[in-house]
């Protein structure tokens, strides 16, 4: 990979002097950022009844939170329950209706993300904000470009952005476009994005659910390393293990507004997640299957290639039988997504593709559709949503011909099929017009899933179906997919969550670098092992 996994410090200035990185680091909290209190103990953030509502919906309700100096402070809750509102509007990206802010002890009001920059505070987002068509300098330095006499220095911001990433041990091509890079890259960039401009108290939204366990333990080791050095760390996520292994102070939402704020040494997993759903959480624990001889989707010596790169996806070849899951594990970036691009017959590929025995090597994506293949995508707002959209027209998305007859959309229809999903996937809203972008992450991920179970299909290609579910809905989706494969449902199942590929999956093979390097029995093989082969350390003759 171009991009490695990049460590976390704290940002520079603009436009920075000979040893720069070193300077930031040793500086007190009030020379880097500005606006500390007199005595330097204030607390990092403090927020103060918050409450934001939107149209139908009341995200926040008087939450309070205060957030120590020098700490990762983890927010957990279900989807819906207002965290990533709450982080946006500390980020400036909303406003509150009522309540106050403080940064550093001093009361603070922002109109936009810039104000909250200014102020210290950077956000790397689950969905990333970079520009797919620049590279990685570009994005990085967009809006806070190092200039000579009025022009833009690029030498200068690429000598920067080095400087940090090899001073950190890591080597970056800051020239490599944003669009070839995989996810776990792009999140890479974004932090760094948000160390450029030198912020001292960083928001994560969801930071691990694209890393493999070694990287989730050398992120957790940055992030020990960057609050010892002064800096505060917001934390959101949903995998309660991380939380209480990371965390110094955790705070629980529900329905908007604090349930409570903890210490890990004061609670159990059990009990967090009672403070969360009230109920234990679930857990992908493997079953039994019946897996038939007939064969749903067969692969055959598929490759992918673009000119002047090497194969994304080179020579691979499997078969899922019907009743069978077959996992996927891979590092972002290793051809995942290109094998389901080629699958659905979106991606250019030479070897064959056959569904039900029945050669689609040549078909088009919607013949492929139409012979029974179905795609929950790895991006649910790039590639499942229309975000302007209402939900029922989003839920009407490759399935347009089941619910039109003469070229006239039977609404009622459509409305009632959109209101199913909602009511059998859990998704909150108030109503079936509401656009997809009013949703949480998760709530928008449990819409694409249960429209594409809806559709029921003869094989599933599900890129990580429940990234960003709450765990309460967790086992809803995991149950879903096993009562389809147990009725004869063929599932691709690709997925950064290691835990589930062992826990759903019959079969798991590897893919490193494009090729598949691994295939194992969930019996046999750990996550840990699973990380080995995904990283290269290990590689196996199938």
């Amino acid at each position: 990979m171009r991009c490695g996994c990049v460590a976390l410090c704290r940002g520079g200035v603009t436009v920075p002097q000979r040893g720069w990185v070193w300077q930031y680091l040793s500086m007190p909290d009030s020379a880097a950022n500005g606006s500390a209190s007199a005595n330097g103990t204030a607390p990092a953030v403090e927020l103060h009844n918050i409450s934001k509502g939107f149209p139908g919906v009341v995200a926040n309700r008087d939450i309070s939170m205060t957030v120590e100096r020098g700490t990762i402070h983890a927010i957990v809750g279900e989807n819906g329950a207002g965290k990533s509102t709450l982080m946006k509007t500390l980020y400036g990206l909303h406003q509150p209706d009522s309540g106050t802010i403080a940064v550093n002890g001093t009361e603070v009001e922002f109109g936009s993300p810039s104000d909250a920059i200014d102020s210290g505070i950077g956000m790397v987002h689950q969905h990333f904000m970079l520009a797919d068509n620049l590279t990685v300098l570009e994005n990085i330095i967009l809006g806070a470009e190092p200039a000579t006499g009025g022009v833009i220095d690029s030498r200068e911001a690429a000598r920067q952005i080095t400087e940090l990433a090899r001073s950190l041990g890591v080597e970056i091509d800051v020239n490599s476009p944003v669009a070839e890079l995989g996810v776990g890259q792009r999140q890479r960039v974004e932090i760094l994005k948000v160390l450029y401009r030198g912020a001292k108290t960083l928001i994560l939204d969801e930071p691990t659910a694209v890393l493999v366990p070694q990287e989730v333990d050398e992120l957790f080791e940055n992030l020990r390393r960057l609050v010892d050095a002064g800096t505060t760390v917001l934390f959101i996520s949903h995998k309660l293990d991380e939380v209480l292994a990371v965390s110094n102070r955790i705070t629980v939402i529900r329905q908007g507004t604090t349930v409570g704020t903890v210490t890990p040494a004061e609670v159990t997993r059990r009990q967090l997640a009672e403070m969360m759903v009230g109920s234990d959480l679930p857990q992908p624990e493997p079953r039994t299957s019946e897996v038939s001889d007939r064969v749903r989707l067969e692969v055959k010596n598929l490759s992918v290639s673009r000119p002047g790169r090497r194969d994304l996806v080179h020579d691979v070849s499997f078969a899922i039988h019907s009743g069978e899951i077959l996992g996927v594990a891979g590092v972002e970036g290793n051809g995942q997504f290109e094998l389901c691009s080629a699958l659905l017959g979106r991606e250019h590929s030479n070897g064959t593709v056959a569904i039900d025995g029945k050669d689609v090597s040549h078909a088009s994506v919607r013949d492929r559709k139409n012979a029974g293949i179905a795609y929950v995508p790895f991006d649910r707002q790039r590639e499942g949503l229309m975000l302007t959209s209402s939900l029922w027209e989003n839920n009407l998305l490759g399935q347009e011909e089941k619910f039109t007859k003469y070229g006239f959309v039977n609404v009622a229809a459509a409305r009632a099929a959109c209101r199913e999903v909602i009511s059998r996937f859990g998704v909150l809203t108030p109503n079936e017009d509401v656009p997809a972008f009013a949703l949480s992450g998760g709530n928008q991920q449990k819409l694409v899933v249960g429209r594409t179970m809806s559709m029921n299909p003869a094989v599933l290609l599900a890129a990580h179906p429940t990234r960003g579910i709450d765990v309460g809905a967790q086992a809803a989706v995991w149950e879903e997919i096993r009562t389809a494969r147990d009725a004869g449902l063929a599932v691709l199942l690709v997925s950064a969550d290691l835990e589930e590929l062992l826990g759903l999956s019959d079969r798991v093979i590897v893919m490193f670098e494009g090729s598949v390097v691994a295939e194992l029995s969930p019996r046999d093989a750990t996550p840990e092992l699973l990380g080995s082969y995904m990283t290269g350390a290990k590689v196996a003759a199938r």
